[in-house]
């Protein structure tokens, strides 16, 4: 073997080891038919974002979530809107957790996914390229929600202003196909400390005035035009959940009945009865008592 040709299966064993260690190429458009739910990818060594399409999709609907139905209808009604090419808002839903508020979100693109909705789902620490996702969708026949999961930030991270601009303020028109859906557990995505009370403003006639402080906080809210709030369910909407899962995982009413007690001590267990709850419940005890 020449000295030629031995130097070149070293340099082919080499670029196979670097080829092995090195992240896979995608495109940062994606094969659209793939899927109709994306994630937005950051590269950690380097190189541009991407978008990810989801293969295997939450399969929940809305008939799935119950002692929700004034959130439901509010946000099913604005998707519809939206998918239809009518005007529309942001969404925010805020409140106790495990109550729906992402399950929801999917359930609405699961409905109106054969009408082009799309759902675009952003970790925080991208929201910085927010203005990127949008540029990327907008000449796009769909229609795209970007999802923003159990939203919240603390003070000075970089994606709250993104996040402000994307939603208004931006020297660009919004694109009129991308909507953006956050859930978060507070209300005005921030903080709220005792210190901040001591910015407000007395006037004259006892009004109070929040300042600059506060008005920051609460202006990331008000972006969103619309608000969904969500609270704790009581013992009966929690039991009403675990019945509508246990069903759903071959339960028969004998067994539903039965398992009334079970579901309230797991329940107090977690300091909880929540949605999330009930379904953890109902996949353990039907997991347990097979409906034979």
């Amino acid at each position: 073997m020449t000295p030629l040709e031995q130097f070149l299966l070293r340099a082919e064993a080499l670029l196979q080891r670097v080829e092995a260690v090195l992240p896979p190429s995608y495109p940062r458009e994606p094969d659209w038919k793939r899927s109709f739910a994306f994630r937005w990818r950051k590269r950690t060594s380097g190189g541009a974002s991407y978008l990810q399409p989801v293969t295997h999709v939450s399969s929940i609907s809305l008939d799935d979530l119950h002692n929700i139905s004034r959130q439901k209808q509010q946000i099913e009604q604005n998707t519809r809107q939206f998918v239809q090419g009518r005007p529309a808002n942001n969404v925010l839903l805020t409140g106790a957790r495990g109550t729906g508020k992402s399950s929801l979100i999917k359930a609405c693109l699961n409905q109106f996914a054969a009408d082009g909705l799309r759902l675009i789902e952003v970790d925080k620490e991208d929201l910085a390229e927010l203005a990127d996702i949008v540029d990327l969708v907008a000449g796009r026949p769909e229609r795209f929600v970007i999802f923003c999961d159990d939203l919240s930030f603390e003070e000075g991270e970089s994606g709250y202003k993104a996040l402000k601009v994307a939603l208004d303020g931006g020297i660009s028109a919004q694109s009129d196909n991308v909507l953006i859906y956050a859930t978060s557990n507070r209300r005005h995505l921030m903080p709220e400390r005792m210190s901040d009370n001591a910015t407000y403003k007395h006037g004259g006639d006892g009004d109070l005035h929040p300042g600059e402080t506060v008005e920051e906080k609460i202006s990331l809210s008000e972006r969103f035009g619309l608000w969904l709030s969500f609270y704790p369910f009581k013992q009966d909407d929690y039991l009403d959940i675990v019945a509508h899962w246990l069903g759903s995982f071959g339960c028969d009413a004998q067994q539903v009945e039965a398992a009334r007690t079970e579901a309230l001590q797991w329940a107090l267990q977690r300091g909880s009865r929540s949605g999330r709850v009930a379904w953890q419940f109902a996949k353990d005890y039907a997991g347990k008592h097979p409906n034979e």
